[in-house]
């Protein structure tokens, strides 16, 4: 009984010592808005002592710890709460939590912007769209051209964006600008982008509002982002009707080199399925592309250089010449960037970049020679800071460079003319996060011409409100100056930069494997180039005195989940613009603009055919055209474009593929537009001849190999 006694006031006395060495701590966890949550983590940081909150958010417990501490409180899509106190001071707590911006049902400001990357939150299109789109044929410009806000401007084969002439759209790699980023044609014939698909694995294409990082553009960028780690060692073979391809990639612990080259000769497709062009030199081209990549500690070095030769000669119909007018061109591209991305202290991150362009073009029309030399720079550094994950800062410069000569010899004259042009820039933007359903981006861009002695400024902002689980609601504005093209510049430099305002709304809708968007804006024009003359040349009178507007709707809807192995999209835009600039007697809308663009592009897997079948429809009402016959400027317009486009991919093993595609497979009789004559003929009116394409098909076959390491990769990976 004794023993018995001694043990219980042992324990009784051991437990009072036990208390008064613990603390309680205790508290409620609630949402911003004052909502409990039940389940948060509640713990010291560096030790066991913790708990979870009630159903009403409450938490209590106890610890041995003493003096200052950290308190933690984490919750799933919730920022971490910290509390450095001491011990003594964590009772009868209030903490609420905010919402963790970063979470992948955050906000997204996504007005005016089209963002194809396989890590991006909210992706419309692909880097594997570009090839596996029919009407494509594996041009980058051609994929994009399916998606709303783009003009068919089918004899061009340029980016023309809500109202905008082909001009207005830059284009970058790896942030640094490509000044000459499509091969040269002649007039009816279409150009394609110089560039390999196979080395990008991002493309963020924005149709107005973009950020204030980019300059020189009047309506759009297109940024192209070359691959940052090869996965493996692969070579990849190319046999195609027009031509040969051969690319290797090569990986070391750290540094990595991918080349690829190319060779197109049209002469044998040609002399199969000859076309309306009499051509003496059918198109010919070579080029090559290599990336070279270096990890450090702290960052990423690429140097990217891209070399291109193009060359053809041919006669083409004209009205007022019968035997045709002779055309030859060659061509000589040089483009070469390099960029480094790396993290500095402070969690600063920085990045630069320099970009060279050396650009050599000749051109014989009938008897006259026209040798055209550009070569152009850039130079660009940004610096950015996520203060915290709400702040985000960053600013940067950059310079533009450019120096243009062209010597022209025809038969009564010979002329040279050129100009140089430096562009300084200055640019800052701080992204805002105020919570998960609410984001600001404001930005200010800065830019000064030598040419022009003159300084612009540009304000642009962000909006984004998350209106529900899967949609949100984005706002931009933004002022966007532009120098005058070359085809200007060259004869004179008493001009001002060309003006663009931008106001966009958008909503968007994604939720499983579905996209959904529309989207408003409206674009005024200020200071657009006129001239007085048919084309610019050295006597014509230039000003700045040209503007114009315009306004649309462009819709978007993309589903690869509804129906099995099917993935489509469907895009319209409605467009209403005019403008009075280069020779426009009067305001009008231009001939490059069509009210209603309509694209639907399918993909079916057939697994029992180990084949991919494709699918697309573009629809673009008449442009307009001068028929000199009658009263007015651009008073009429052409039928409609249509156009249906198949292509098939089939899998002969895990590395070889077979692709086939034929564009405009009905054979619609598609009209560019008109030609007229310069002369009245005996019944006192201007005879015409019709603009048509200088094939009404095209058709493509292609045998695509990879030998890579682990045997299974093939260049559409997704086979």
């Amino acid at each position: 009984m004794k023993l018995t006694t001694s043990f219980f006031l042992f324990i009784f006395s051991f437990s009072s010592w036990i208390s008064i060495g613990q603390t309680i701590i205790s508290g409620k966890v609630t949402e911003a808005n004052g909502t409990p949550i039940l389940g948060a983590n509640v713990y010291i940081d560096g030790t066991y002592d913790g708990t979870s909150s009630s159903e009403n958010g409450e938490f209590i417990f106890e610890t041995s710890e003493e003096g200052e501490h950290t308190l933690i409180v984490s919750f799933l899509s919730f920022e971490n709460y910290t509390l450095k106190v001491n011990v003594s001071e964590m009772k009868n707590l209030t903490i609420k939590l905010r919402e963790d911006v970063n979470s992948l049902d955050a906000v997204v400001i996504s007005a005016g912007t089209f963002e194809a990357s396989d890590n991006s939150k909210v992706s419309v299109l692909k880097p594997l769209d570009v090839v596996t789109t029919a009407s494509a044929l594996g041009d980058f410009v051609g994929a994009l051209q399916t998606l709303p806000g783009t003009n068919t401007v089918a004899e061009d084969g340029r980016l023309f964006v809500r109202g905008g002439d082909a001009n207005e759209t830059q284009i970058f790699i790896d942030g640094i600008r490509v000044f000459t980023p499509y091969t040269p044609s002649t007039n009816n014939i279409p150009t394609r982008g110089r560039y390999s698909p196979f080395l990008f694995d991002g493309i963020t294409f924005s149709t107005g509002g973009y950020s204030s990082e980019f300059g020189q553009a009047l309506s759009s960028v297109l940024l192209l982002n070359t691959i940052d780690e090869p996965v493996q060692e692969k070579t990849d073979i190319s046999i195609m009707t027009v031509g040969l391809g051969l690319g290797n990639t090569q990986k070391w612990k750290k540094t990595s080199l991918s080349v690829n080259a190319s060779y197109i000769n049209l002469a044998p497709y040609v002399a199969l399925l000859p076309d309306r062009n009499n051509w003496e030199k059918p198109f010919e081209g070579a080029s090559g592309e290599t990336v070279f990549r270096r990890k450090f500690e702290n960052g990423l070095l690429k140097v990217y250089a891209a070399f291109d030769m193009t060359n053809f000669a041919l006669t083409q119909e004209d009205i007022d010449f019968s035997e045709g007018i002779r055309y030859g061109l060659k061509n000589y591209n040089l483009y070469s960037n390099a960029s480094y991305s790396g993290t500095l202290s402070n969690n600063w991150k920085l990045f630069g970049g320099t970009s060279y362009t050396y650009a050599n073009t000749k051109i014989k029309v009938i008897e006259d020679e026209i040798n055209g030399l550009e070569k152009s720079a850039h130079f660009k550094l940004k610096l950015r800071k996520h203060f915290s994950s709400r702040f985000k800062l960053s600013f940067g410069a950059e310079q533009f460079f450019t120096d243009f000569d062209e010597d022209y010899k025809g038969e009564n004259i010979n002329a040279n003319n050129g100009f140089q042009n430096n562009i300084s820039g200055v640019f800052g933007e701080a992204d805002i996060i105020f919570s998960k359903k609410l984001a600001l981006k404001v930005g200010l861009r800065g830019e000064y011409s030598d040419l022009f002695e003159e300084f612009t400024l540009s304000p642009r902002a962000s909006f984004a409100f998350k209106t529900g689980k899967n949609s949100q609601l984005s706002l931009a504005y933004g002022d966007f100056y532009q120098q005058p093209t070359s085809e200007v510049l060259k004869y004179t430099n008493d001009l001002i930069a060309q003006k663009t305002q931008h106001f966009i709304a958008n909503y968007q809708y994604t939720a499983n494997n579905r996209i959904f968007r529309a989207e408003l804006y409206r674009k005024e024009y200020s200071n657009l180039v006129t001239y007085d003359t048919e084309n610019p040349i050295f006597s014509s009178e230039f000003t700045s005195n040209g503007d114009g507007y315009a306004q649309g709707l462009d819709l978007f809807w993309r589903d690869n989940e509804t129906i099995k192995n099917i993935d489509y999209w469907l895009s319209y835009s409605y467009l209403d613009t005019e403008r009075k600039y280069q020779n426009f007697p009067t305001a009008a809308t231009p001939n490059f603009a069509n009210t209603h663009n309509l694209s639907v592009v399918a993909k079916y897997w057939i697994e029992d055919w180990k084949s991919q079948f494709g699918f697309t429809y573009q629809f673009a009402s008449g442009r307009t055209y001068t028929n000199p016959n009658l009263e007015g400027f651009l008073q009429e317009k052409t039928k409609s474009y249509n156009s249906i486009s198949l292509n098939w991919a089939y899998l002969i093993n895990q590395q070889m593929i077979l692709y086939a595609s034929i564009n405009n497979v009905l054979g619609f009789d598609n009209v560019n537009g008109y030609q007229y004559s310069r002369t009245l003929d005996n019944n006192g009116n201007f005879s015409r001849r019709a603009l048509l394409p200088a094939a009404d098909q095209f058709f493509f076959v292609g045998f695509f190999w990879t030998i890579s390491d682990d045997g299974v990769e093939n260049q559409l990976d997704n086979l």
